[in-house]
């Protein structure tokens, strides 16, 4: 699945307050950081304590494994590894661990068997779901994505996690990474002449003969990117409020208008077909846009996953600025 768990066709805070997505009381370094609680507030407004820093933790959504294995930390269950190996590549697992089930549905069977310290789910996941892990242990719920601050929801649900893993050094280490690697695809768009560049970032797939395009809109995780980097979004549609995100047809395209950077994320490993290159190849009004002709359609590396964490971020920076850069 290349979504998140929103509903879907085949397929994450600068203004945002702490209570919003996670708040935790400041732990203590040394031996007392182990022996400290830590109470945690949940994007659900629940609050989850803990005797001390979690160490063996189960993530149920990707941005979340990637959020911890960018802290140092192992996940002791990850739910779909297959699939999070394939399309999180920013952050790789170091350890095995326990393959948990779907995001959508995970066993609660595998997860009690883990006997962990912390179950990290987002808002996605089902209510029902929730309530059974409840009798496994502490299950803190972060926001799986908002609108109107994709990249300062990023951060809080990194912070949090810091805070109850006892990684808060990670934390702004990664922070710290991220403003560079921003500051520096910035200065190579501009010393490229494609600072200001109008871009439409997309995927899309196909199913019953029919091509869906979806549009990554200026409220989405990439389109806050793209706006952070100086670059203009060519997307006039209007995205869901969590996600940003729009669907339109073939035709919806020739809304773009000319001049645009058209660029879009495959994956070869998932199985997905390139709808860009092969179902549209011979599709009369995919060739007569005006960014088709000029050539300037963009297929990202594989491996960039497109609702995660700052690593994948940065991974989608560096992708963005060589398509935009390259002669």
């Amino acid at each position: 699945m290349r979504r998140p768990l929103i509903a879907v066709a085949t397929a994450a805070a600068a203004a945002l307050v702490l209570s919003a997505c996670g708040t935790s009381e400041p732990a203590k370094s040394g031996s007392d950081a182990k022996s400290e609680k830590i109470t945690l507030t949940g994007a659900n407004g629940s609050k989850v304590s803990l005797d001390g820093p979690a160490t063996k933790v189960v993530g149920t959504e990707w941005n979340v494994v990637e959020s911890l294995v960018t802290l140092g930390v192992d996940p002791a269950g990850v739910a779909d590894v297959k699939g999070y190996k394939a399309w999180d590549t920013a952050a790789p697992l170091t350890n095995s661990p326990k393959d948990i089930g779907t995001r959508g549905e995970p066993s609660m069977d595998s997860i009690a068997g883990l006997t962990p310290d912390l179950i990290v789910a987002t808002t996605d996941l089902s209510a029902s779901a929730v309530k059974q892990m409840k009798k496994i242990a502490p299950v803190l719920q972060v926001k799986s994505a908002d609108g109107a601050d994709q990249v300062g929801t990023v951060f809080d649900t990194l912070d949090t996690l810091a805070k109850a893993t006892g990684k808060e050094d990670e934390a702004k280490a990664a922070k710290k990474s991220y403003e560079s690697k921003l500051a520096e695809g910035k200065k190579a768009l501009k010393d490229a002449g494609a600072d200001g560049s109008k871009i439409a970032a997309a995927d899309g797939y196909a199913a019953s003969n029919q091509v869906s395009v979806r549009a990554f809109t200026d409220a989405s995780l990439l389109g806050s990117v793209n706006e952070d980097l100086g670059l203009k979004n060519a997307w006039t549609v209007k995205g869901d409020k969590d996600y940003g995100l729009a669907t339109t047809d073939v035709e919806g395209l020739t809304k773009l208008g000319k001049d645009t950077q058209f660029t879009y994320i495959g994956n070869k490993k998932a199985g997905g077909s390139d709808v860009f290159t092969k179902d549209l190849a011979d599709n009369s009004v995919w060739t007569s846009l005006p960014f088709v002709k000029a050539g300037d359609v963009h297929r990202l590396p594989d491996g960039i996953w497109l609702f995660g964490g700052p690593k994948s971020m940065e991974q989608y920076i560096d992708g963005v600025v060589a398509a935009l850069t390259k002669k």
